[in-house]
């Protein structure tokens, strides 16, 4: 049995070492860091005790070796990611800026983080969350295609989808996302958007049009609508709506706190937490994310979400 899969683009992050450099510009950087929002995601789920893997690819480089050391060593079921000899790892350059706002330069296409094909059924037992993450849909067609064929297997064999939109618009390079992303939200059980997402993928124009939108759609249960410092609010198809506050830290960087928050939640709903619950331990995650210099350096573990939100009670 598998708690979480996710299926998208791994990659090492390569950064700014503080705001406000372009990269466009001459300068340092840090890095590289194990990254790739699906990583990132699946990661934070593996720490906090869940049975996780992950469906991706690397180059068979040193590149390849930080991210496939970093999951393995926190429990993440790696023996589905394709090493590539002959392609190497896929990269992200990033610089982030004093407004909170980042810009991207992706290297992936042409790279192993694009190229892994779906598995066969019953590869990972019975599974009960698959993720899937906007950004690896549009990463590639061929790979979206893949991710897709995925979804609708698992699904079949009874496992729930949850979805972040994660919309990148560096990667928005093809009109045939949108019938990608209709055919993922119609499997979608647990919807994870930030505010501007949900708005440009239902077409609506405020937040409770949005909503209502969203469990049109049969398969949507819950909605976790995250608003960066405002916090989150968690809607139920019964019509439940709770908030979720923030923990407050001294933020070092913002990168990957979003895909660490849907790790954590996925992770309290297969630990049977109720939604208030899992929506603390999801906002705990990504303010611990957020407090550590790099995507996936937050010092995330049982012990440091539960500490966090008994501190702020």
């Amino acid at each position: 049995m598998t708690d979480i899969v996710i299926m998208g683009e791994m990659l090492v992050e390569i950064m700014r070492p503080e705001a406000g450099i372009p990269l466009d510009e001459q300068g340092m950087f840090r890095g590289p860091f194990p990254s790739g929002a699906p990583a990132i995601c699946i990661d934070a789920a593996a720490r906090l005790g869940c049975k996780t893997a992950i469906i991706g690819g690397v180059g068979r480089d040193d590149f390849g070796k930080c991210l496939l050391k970093r999951l393995e060593k926190d429990g993440v079921d790696c023996s589905h990611v394709l090493e590539s000899e002959e392609r190497s790892t896929g990269a992200a350059f990033v610089t982030y800026f004093e407004d909170g706002s980042r810009k991207f330069i992706f290297h992936m296409g042409n790279t192993p983080a694009v190229e892994a094909k779906a598995p066969e059924a019953g590869a990972f037992g019975k599974v009960t969350f698959m993720h899937i993450m906007g950004c690896s849909l549009m990463a590639n067609k061929d790979f979206a295609q893949e991710i897709l064929k995925t979804m609708r297997t698992l699904s079949a064999e009874g496992t729930r989808i949850s979805f972040d939109p994660n919309i990148r618009r560096e990667l928005f390079t093809d009109e045939s996302i949108h019938e990608v992303i209709r055919e993922v939200m119609e499997n979608t059980g647990v919807f994870l958007p930030g505010v501007e997402e949900l708005l440009s993928i239902t077409g609506e124009d405020t937040v409770e049009n949005g909503i209502k939108k969203c469990f049109t759609y049969p398969r949507m249960e819950i909605v976790a609508l995250k608003n960066g410092s405002k916090g989150s609010t968690i809607y139920t198809r019964e019509g439940e709506e709770i908030p979720i506050g923030v923990y407050k830290v001294e933020q070092l960087d913002a990168t990957g706190a979003g895909d660490c928050f849907d790790g954590a939640f996925l992770a309290g709903l297969v630990q049977g937490k109720s939604l208030l619950e899992a929506g603390k331990t999801a906002a705990a995650a990504g303010a611990l994310n957020a407090a550590a210099f790099g995507p996936m350096e937050g010092n995330i573990c049982p012990e440091t979400v539960k500490q966090m939100i008994e501190q702020t009670e």
